[in-house]
């Protein structure tokens, strides 16, 4: 039997240049979606799949990260002390007890997978996942993303890309799957063609921010050198991997709301407001009075 994937890496160290100057001083992974960062989304989502090991690699100004998982001593004092109980369980509960988080400085931004690589003393010998926070992902199931490519994992004891259908226009936004299909939602992968033009696209699987790798990427990613933008991209890592073991691809079920990009943050935030608790109603019909004024200011 293999080993389970109990690791996750959260590459975390990127500048966020496309949310200025709101993380001038603010990581972009802590960028709320109604009431949680998007990293906590992130976390809670590998937590699901039974990942109990959280690795984040992370850069200068990245602090309110750990912070944020780190105990608020004062904050949930205070808290006690006006017996607010539900904001307290909220403080406390970010993450359950049993989840470790280890914090890895990446010294230099060289690419995604620069930044993997950076977490190989931790990941040793064992399969793990990787997920990027700016890709927030909504299993309305409750299963989780991560969760579904950890159960093909353990099924096939191989590496397996998360990847969306992507609009033929939008091919040149992504990596894209060369690959065959292996079954529903399951392609074997012969290659990987970053950002191609819809002309020379080999196919409409874009990849997007979940991985969950065999620990030989790293062998891999040592042996590539500098891709696109002038970075070590895991991409071009997985793609050599391929020529030799097995990878598949994964199209998960839910949705995918690209919160590295404006629309779709804000996109994220409506949904996610319309299916809240506390929110939902009150904030429904917030958007039904605006849509019959028209949506004038």
């Amino acid at each position: 039997m293999g080993k389970r994937v109990r690791k996750a890496v959260f590459p975390v160290a990127g500048l966020g240049t496309r949310f200025l100057p709101a993380t001038k001083a603010n990581p972009k992974e802590m960028l709320p979606v109604v009431d949680k960062p998007l990293i906590q989304y992130a976390a809670e989502e590998a937590v699901c799949a039974g990942i109990d090991v959280l690795v984040f690699v992370t850069g200068r100004n990245k602090r309110a990260i750990p912070d944020h998982f780190d105990k608020a001593y004062e904050l949930e004092a205070e808290l006690k002390a006006r017996h607010k109980e539900t904001l307290l369980s909220v403080t406390r509960d970010v993450l359950p007890s049993h989840v470790t988080c280890v914090y890895i400085r990446q010294a230099e931004a060289l690419g995604l997978g620069h930044a993997v690589a950076c977490a190989r003393p931790v990941i040793e010998d064992e399969p793990f996942a990787v997920i990027l926070a700016d890709d927030l992902i909504d299993d309305e199931h409750g299963a989780g993303c991560i969760k579904q490519m950890v159960d093909l994992y353990s099924e096939r004891q191989c590496g397996v890309l998360g990847v969306q259908r992507v609009a033929e226009q939008d091919v040149d936004k992504y990596g894209i799957v060369d690959g065959t299909a292996e079954g529903e939602r399951v392609w074997d992968v012969k290659g990987l063609v970053e950002k191609p033009s819809p002309a020379e696209a080999p196919s409409q699987l874009g990849i997007v921010g979940r991985y969950v790798l065999q620990p030989s990427i790293f062998e891999y990613i040592e042996e590539t050198g500098r891709g696109a933008g002038d970075e070590i991209q895991l991409t071009d890592a997985i793609a050599a991997q391929a020529h030799h073991e097995p990878v598949l691809a994964y199209e998960f079920r839910g949705t995918r709301y690209d919160c590295g990009d404006k629309l779709g943050y804000l996109q994220a935030n409506v949904e996610f407001a319309l299916k809240h608790h506390r929110l939902s109603g009150a904030f429904r019909d917030y958007l039904q009075r605006l849509a019959q004024k028209g949506f004038e200011p």
